[in-house]
């Protein structure tokens, strides 16, 4: 470990950014938003608590099929590669990279509690504890290690829970330890291996959608339901990174890069905004979903566009600025600097 002095100075940015994980962590921002909406709307509960009849949503089916399951595995991955990154800069300037990691993980811890007045099923917490709970191995296990533990614990988690918070741990694990051998590289400027797994991923779709349709409902709760989220997730990655070596880039960067850079303050912000809904609208007898997908869609639209104005001025998002303050414990640039 680095015995560097850390300087006196406000910490600034100056490890590199992969351009493709900030726009990949921006497009998990829009599909757990659709996800997190009707969890924290509470879209027809009311009715169905009266006694109400369920009625078939095909908007909700669609939402099954594609987006719920599918993206929280990749937030996770992302997660675990973050924690590598910020470990491997703190490495070069502070004398104690270990201590900066617990800091920042319990800052997460924190942010993810209060949170919880407003949005008690936010994922935050879950992921400051088990980060906690997974960073020595991600401190002093030998990198191969990292990357095998997280592929064992991912299997079983799947193979046993389906998924679900009993995938974390190996999840965060496989994101450090994938992030260790060069990940972020490969996905920035994808070849052979990276249309490979797309292949694959593509020819497992259809049979994994066939089976998660044996057991109808919320994918969350059932084992096909969560492999198929995470076949998907692994379709949803790679095909990114293709596109990313398309002229579809500029549009994918303009779109997700600003929610991907500021993912914190925009997850923050959206569940905030969607717990005041029930407070000014009866979503509560809805017998669709379908407004409140519309809302979120408008949401994340509104969010990019403000993300892009914020970061013309500033170099982190307002919950991304506290984070690393705390993470450092020092003041942190805000305004960008020419």
């Amino acid at each position: 470990m680095s015995t560097l002095v850390q300087p006196a100075g406000p910490v600034t940015a100056t490890r590199r950014r992969w351009q493709f994980l900030d726009s990949l962590r921006g497009f998990a921002v829009l599909g757990i938003l659709l996800v997190n909406a009707i969890d924290i709307t509470q879209v027809g509960v009311a009715r169905l608590i009266e006694g109400g009849a369920r009625i078939p949503d095909p908007v909700e089916e669609a939402l099954y099929l594609t987006v719920q399951t599918r993206f929280v595995p990749i937030f996770i991955l992302l997660f675990g590669m973050s924690l590598w990154l910020v470990l491997d800069g703190a490495r070069a300037r502070a004398p104690r990279p270990g201590l900066v990691l617990v800091r920042r993980l319990a800052g997460l811890t924190v942010i993810g509690g209060l949170l919880m007045f407003a949005y008690p099923g936010n994922i935050l917490l879950e992921y400051g504890v088990v980060g906690l709970l997974m960073l020595p191995v991600v401190l002093f296990a030998p990198r191969p290690v990292t990357l095998g533990a997280g592929v064992v614990l991912t299997f079983a988690a799947y193979a046993i829970f389906g998924g679900g918070l009993p995938s974390v741990p190996g999840l965060v694990l496989l994101g450090a330890g994938a992030a260790a051998f060069g990940l972020p590289r490969a996905l920035e400027r994808p070849g052979k291996a990276v249309a490979v797994v797309f292949a694959v991923a593509a020819l497992l779709t259809g049979p994994a959608l066939l089976w998660q349709q044996t057991t109808p409902g919320d994918p969350r709760f059932s084992t096909p339901g969560g492999i198929a989220g995470l076949v998907m997730a692994v379709l949803y990655t790679s095909g990114l990174a293709l596109l990313w070596r398309t002229p579809a880039r500029r549009a994918i960067a303009a779109a997700f890069e600003p929610l991907g850079r500021m993912a914190l303050s925009n997850y923050v912000g959206a569940a905030i905004v969607m717990a005041l809904v029930p407070l000014v609208a009866d979503v509560g007898h809805l017998t669709s979903v379908t407004p409140v997908v519309l809302l979120s869609l408008a949401l994340i639209v509104a969010q990019s566009l403000l993300s892009r104005l914020w970061l013309t001025y500033f170099a982190y998002g307002p919950v991304e600025w506290l984070w690393r303050a705390v993470t450092w414990l020092r003041p942190v640039a805000l305004r960008r600097t020419p």
